[in-house]
């Protein structure tokens, strides 16, 4: 039996949980929680026994001083609990943790019996995978759920994946047959760029869910470190011709696909975040990951982002040939030997999708 003391009645708890490892590529969706958590300075009221679910070989504790004084932290998955004011007050039930090594279901099972007690009426789970998605583009933000109704109230996609799964999959599976709405919000990290941080996909997750919760979720800098881990990325990406040529086929591929979606539904949806800032005032107070198709990736642009604005990726001879026939036609019409040209998109913006 759960008891829970010195937690206060809640008002509409939303659980927001992430946890780190294969779900969690680039760490961006443990890190979100842990935005959350720090900007609404999060209480933590209860934590799992470590013993119960964790591999120590795998997960180990730490050791560390407190005035001299050695302590452990053990590792685990703790909750906390944090009030969103404003208008409409609503309460967030925070879990961050580590990827269980052992007993899921159990794992699971202890979670919605926290879930139940504090009279949570809907579940969250973030989660991050790698996919074949440029950098330099929004983040790819896919919102899924097994209750048809819940899809249809929430613009959600009823989940159809099939293969290796893992603890966010299987919370969520578990809200379903308990009864409890649950949703998973899953950025796609670009494969070739996947150590943590990233930023960009942090704030597309934290974007993504302050439209489905219908809070406002303070940001602080994380705009500011999404425009700089781009102009990184872009850096290291324009040192290496074939990681430069790779990207630019991604982007191809990604524009393509995505054309017959530039709709006025998008535009709108960006404009009303934008009016609700504006008017809202100042803010509230270990191995691979999870791929689209469910293998395990890893990075290869392994290097740490920097903050200076790189030089622009070098030009095939394809794009250089067609560039000079555009000028000539250019030249011919005109009547003039000058002409200048157009510079690409850089995808500085952070994602709001």
């Amino acid at each position: 039996m759960i008891e829970l003391e010195g937690v206060p009645e809640l008002i509409d708890p939303v659980m927001v949980a992430a946890f780190e490892g294969w779900n969690d590529a680039g760490d961006a969706a443990s890190t979100a929680v842990a935005h959350l958590d720090r900007e609404w300075k999060g209480e933590v009221f209860a934590a799992l026994d470590a013993e119960d679910y964790y591999d120590f070989q795998v997960n180990r504790p730490t050791v560390w001083l407190d005035g001299g004084v050695r302590k452990i932290t053990w590792p685990t998955t703790r909750l906390s609990v944090v009030r969103v004011g404003g208008e409409k007050p609503r309460d967030l039930v925070l879990v961050r943790g580590i990827e269980p090594s052992m007993r899921w279901r159990s794992f699971c099972n202890e979670l919605l019996g926290f879930a139940h007690e504090l009279g949570v009426e809907l579940v969250v789970i973030l989660g991050a995978l790698l996919g074949d998605t440029p950098h330099t583009r929004p983040v790819p933000i896919s919102g899924t759920t097994s209750d048809a109704d819940l899809a249809q109230r929430m613009d959600l996609e009823e989940t159809k994946y099939e293969g290796p799964t893992g603890i966010v999959g299987i919370l969520q599976e578990a809200c379903t047959h308990a009864g409890v709405p649950a949703v998973s919000l899953w950025a796609a990290v670009p494969h070739y760029v996947s150590q943590p941080p990233n930023p960009k996909a942090t704030l597309a997750l934290l974007n993504r869910l302050e439209d489905l919760i219908d809070v406002r979720i303070p940001l602080g800098e994380l705009a500011e470190d999404a425009r700089a881990w781009q102009v990184g990325v872009d850096q290291l990406a324009a040192e290496d011709s074939e990681v430069a040529e790779y990207v630019q086929t991604l982007e191809e591929a990604r524009d393509t696909a995505e054309l017959p979606e530039a709709s006025g539904e998008a535009i709108a949806r960006e404009f009303e975040r934008y009016l609700r800032r504006r008017d809202g005032g100042q803010p509230s107070q270990p191995g691979g990951h999870a791929t689209a198709d469910g293998s395990d990736s890893t990075a290869f642009l392994r290097d740490a982002p920097g903050r200076t604005r790189p030089p622009k990726p070098p030009k095939t001879e394809t794009e250089t040939g067609a560039e000079a026939e555009a000028e000539a036609d250019r030249d011919t019409d005109a009547g003039t030997g000058s002409g200048t040209g157009t510079e690409p998109d850089d995808g500085d913006a952070p994602s709001q999708d």
